[in-house]
């Protein structure tokens, strides 16, 4: 690996931006130097982590490693350094293979960082573009059948019978455990926080709206610093003004950005699939034949544009990278400062990607 001095701006705790000289050497950032002369336009920030992707330039990852590798190779292009492939709610066994391909894909592209299985474990009430035929509830037998190849993290609906007991379990043994598509009232949200969840998939979206009376999960994460929330900042999944809600509530630490990304991503319009169900991509929205939506076509960098212009450019970094990378408990990413890893997007002035580089090597340059 080259040495490399990178040249631009970057995004200081206040928001406002510093020209740097940013240092790379051996895959780690060596320095950052403030001040001196740089490229005015360009700004260097913390590569991008998504917690939840299905699928990307018509690939759905549910196809294995092929699937995943295609999209570890296209997914700097929207600065994404480091994702989770995601699999909804499939029969146990294959969510075994899916965690097992996903750890088999090499260097190349963004980093593979695990495997995310949204389910099977949901609330059938809420189980929106997921083949409810799929749905299980979370046995011991069956949790002890995912822990034989464990993911990176699990969505479940903690009101499930035996779901405290699957979170503990899970928790336990090192799994990320995230609630979902799940009808949990308010009390029953934090007994599973309790117990061990310290995610929210997608918040909002396949669980009860908030209620002035009833709170419901909405309401529990939002009023839980234990808790990191994905949101969909699409501005179709949720409302701009419950993104702003979520941020004045959970802040830049406690807020992700996620894609929820399904084969059309980078795609263009067309019938695509997602876990085995055919989609339509109309260029607005990603949905069933019945009207549903089904995860999204938003890239990683449109959704911190629209962050930015909401909660400013240093909180939608945050939720890109930092934030994102701390659930999966990776500490040395996230930040441009020296002895992190060099796992950078260089943007420009209007928050386009430019260059991604993943251990300081360039894997996309616009």
């Amino acid at each position: 690996m080259s040495r490399e001095v990178l040249r631009g701006s970057v995004v200081m705790p206040s928001g406002g931006l510093r020209e740097a000289r940013v240092t790379v050497d051996g895959g780690r950032i060596a320095a950052v130097e403030l001040g001196g002369p740089g490229d005015r336009d360009a700004i260097i920030v913390p590569g991008f982590v998504d917690l939840q992707v299905n699928g990307f330039g018509g690939h759905d990852l549910r196809d294995g490693p092929a699937a995943i590798a295609a999209v570890a190779e296209l997914l700097p292009r929207t600065g994404v350094t480091g994702f989770l492939p995601t699999l909804i709610s499939r029969p146990v066994a294959e969510g075994r293979r899916f965690v097992q391909a996903a750890a088999e894909i090499g260097s190349g592209g963004a980093r593979v960082l695990g495997a995310h299985l949204e389910g099977p474990f949901l609330s059938p009430a809420h189980h929106r573009a997921h083949d409810e035929s799929c749905l299980v509830p979370p046995t011991p037998a069956r949790v002890a059948e995912v822990l034989e190849q464990p993911p990176r993290l699990l969505t479940l609906a903690p009101e499930l019978e035996g779901g405290l007991d699957a979170v503990r379990a899970l928790a336990c043994a090192g799994v990320v455990v995230s609630a979902g598509h799940s009808g949990a009232t308010y009390d029953e949200g934090m007994a599973a926080f309790d117990a061990g969840v310290r995610f929210a998939t997608h918040l909002f979206n396949a669980m009860p709206p908030l209620h002035h009376r009833a709170p419901g999960l909405v309401g529990a994460v939002l009023d839980d610093p234990r808790v990191t929330a994905g949101i969909i900042a699409d501005g179709v999944h949720v409302h701009p003004s419950l993104v702003s809600l979520a941020g004045c509530a959970k802040g830049a630490r406690g807020l992700a950005l996620t894609t929820d990304q399904v084969a059309a991503a980078g795609a263009p319009p067309g019938r695509y699939s997602l876990g085995g169900r055919d989609l339509t991509w109309d260029g607005d929205t990603v949905r069933l034949a019945d009207g549903t939506l089904a995860g999204s076509a938003a890239t990683m960098d449109l959704l911190l544009r629209r962050a930015a212009d909401q909660l400013g450019l240093h909180r939608a970094v945050a939720m890109a990278s930092r934030t994102p990378a701390r659930v999966l408990g990776l500490s040395g990413r996230g930040r441009v400062a020296p002895g992190y890893d060099a796992d950078l997007v260089v943007l420009g002035a209007d928050l386009r990607v430019r260059r991604t580089l993943v251990a300081g090597c360039t894997v996309f340059a616009s």
